[in-house]
């Protein structure tokens, strides 16, 4: 993001100024805009330098990028995409498994991936591969959200992971 121009820096000769507190003191020349600023101690902050006529604020350039600086990051923070995990096994009964599928669905909806893990203890690790994407698909089948795989059924430590994640 380009520093806004301050004080002096401005071109242009007329400005919508509006006050450190919020107030619309309306369209004045830079000169006039400029010994507000001085009189009131703070800094003429070119705020949207495309409009007509350009609109600069009253303010202290420093508390200013510093607000700027907060919202740009909160922006950043609020579409985290979250990873949650579902767990089944072998023997999940078709309730269990329609459940799961339910909340999958819902954390879908709200723009998070779903990590389904299908556990496999001991020997049941080593069972027919097919058999055990099917196992995956017969919980895949039951989520209500349109969703597209994220990354395919691999084999993982406890035994078969697969990601899913909204169409």
């Amino acid at each position: 993001m380009p520093q806004p121009r301050i004080n002096q820096q401005i071109r242009s000769s007329e400005l919508r100024v509006i006050g450190p507190k919020g107030e619309n003191f309306g369209v004045l020349t830079l000169e006039e805009a400029l010994k507000r600023s001085i009189d009131l101690g703070l800094d003429l902050i070119e705020i949207s330098p495309t409009a007509t006529p350009p609109v600069a604020k009253i303010a202290d350039f420093g508390k200013y990028l510093y607000e700027e600086n907060k919202k740009s990051k909160t922006a950043k923070k609020s579409h985290s995409v979250e990873v949650k995990t579902v767990q089944v096994k072998l023997g999940t009964g078709e309730n269990d498994l329609s459940l799961k599928a339910k909340k999958a669905s819902e954390w879908l909806s709200e723009g998070n991936r779903v990590k389904v893990d299908l556990f496999l203890p001991g020997r049941a690790k080593y069972l027919d591969e097919k058999f055990l994407k099917e196992r995956i698909e017969r919980m895949l089948k039951l989520v209500s959200v349109d969703y597209k795989i994220a990354s395919h059924p691999v084999k993982s430590p406890k035994g078969m992971t697969v990601i899913i994640e909204r169409a």
